[in-house]
């Protein structure tokens, strides 16, 4: 390992703010919102072209991928994730605040679960080894959308920018009609595509292979033990908790896809899936507190690389602001329109 490659340790700065905000009163509680964003959207602007290496050499690559060092990275995620939940739903449930800190502390979690919990959950996801998909899905558990690791994995990687895919954004679609679009569309394709492989083995509803039975079981198991500790005021914070993670997922599903397309051909199946069918941004502290997931790109283009091998793909096309910036645009559709619409068009 070298120095630069602790840059990845920012990464836990969205969990170190969380705990400021659950354990604070007042405007504090708001800590996590205003870290990401306004304080990381700042600091992108300031930051913006830092480290953008556009690749790696193969010695570069290899010593990349035999440190253990970026994987004990995503694996800590899982404790901090879990504590900060458990503590702050614990404050929520016990301590007296009001409406104004009960909103702060609420959205803040559910940033922590966007960021630490399903973001590291989409890139264990990806992985060969059995124990780190079960810690994908693990971290997808308090998000309410285990689900997610079926669609996303069988579903969206075959199907991005093509009209069969519920998590790419159509052009001119705002991000209020994408959420429901993508998360319906998303659920219904994953019961259908796990209805797919039993058919395929010839196994039946009921079958242990049925992941989709396990992924509603777990989840409301996690919400009767919620419940149990919690009541129902807790069970409620969790949900919408949840609710939010989920939401800021599909904010970046949006952003990612938007208005992309692949070329239909003769055959009557779709191009390959080329680095240029999804949008990329390679501002540098959005990159490095979401373990590279916005060089997006590269990763579409071939799914099974590491975060930390990940790429910026010149040819694709370009977010003009990281993330952050991008989310906060996407919810005022008239000015995302008139910003990104005409560099799709470049795009066509």
């Amino acid at each position: 390992m070298i120095m630069k490659d602790l840059k990845y340790l920012f990464a836990y700065t969205i969990p170190v703010a969380t705990l400021i905000s659950i354990t604070s009163e007042g405007f504090f509680t708001y800590t996590t919102l205003l870290y990401a964003f306004v304080i990381i959207p700042v600091l992108e602007t300031i930051f913006k072209e830092v480290e953008s290496k556009e690749e790696y050499t193969k010695s570069e690559v290899q010593n990349k991928l035999s440190n253990t060092f970026f994987d004990i990275l995503l694996y800590l995620n899982i404790p901090f994730v879990f504590a900060l939940l458990i503590f702050g739903l614990y404050n929520l449930n016990q301590l007296e605040m009001d409406l104004f800190e009960t909103v702060g502390m609420v959205l803040s979690l559910g940033i922590l679960l966007a960021t630490n919990a399903i973001n590291v959950g989409h890139e264990l996801g990806h992985r060969k080894s059995l124990m780190e998909r079960c810690l994908s899905k693990l971290l997808y558990l308090p998000c309410l959308y285990m689900h997610f690791y079926i669609e996303h994995n069988f579903g969206h990687h075959n199907n991005v920018a093509t009209p069969k895919d519920p998590a790419t954004a159509k052009f001119n679609q705002t991000v209020y009609s994408f959420w429901f679009t993508s998360v319906i569309g998303q659920y219904f394709s994953a019961w259908r595509l796990q209805l797919q492989l039993l058919k395929i083995k010839n196994l039946g509803f009921l079958s242990i292979k049925n992941d989709m039975l396990y992924y509603t079981i777990f989840e409301l198991a996690y919400l009767l033990v919620i419940y149990s500790f919690f009541g129902f005021y807790g069970l409620f914070l969790a949900v919408i908790i949840g609710v939010l993670s989920f939401l800021f997922l599909e904010t970046i599903n949006y952003i990612e896809h938007y208005g992309l397309l692949r070329e239909k051909l003769p055959s009557g199946r779709y191009e390959r899936v080329q680095s240029h069918h999804s949008w990329n941004s390679n501002h540098f502290i959005g990159r490095i507190v979401l373990y590279e997931l916005t060089r997006h790109s590269d990763h579409h283009f071939k799914a099974s690389k590491k975060y930390q091998i990940l790429e910026n793909k010149r040819e694709s096309p370009q977010l003009p602001y990281g993330y952050p910036t991008s989310i906060l645009l996407a919810l005022v559709p008239w000015l995302w329109f008139s910003l990104v619409n005409p560099l799709l068009n470049k795009t066509a």
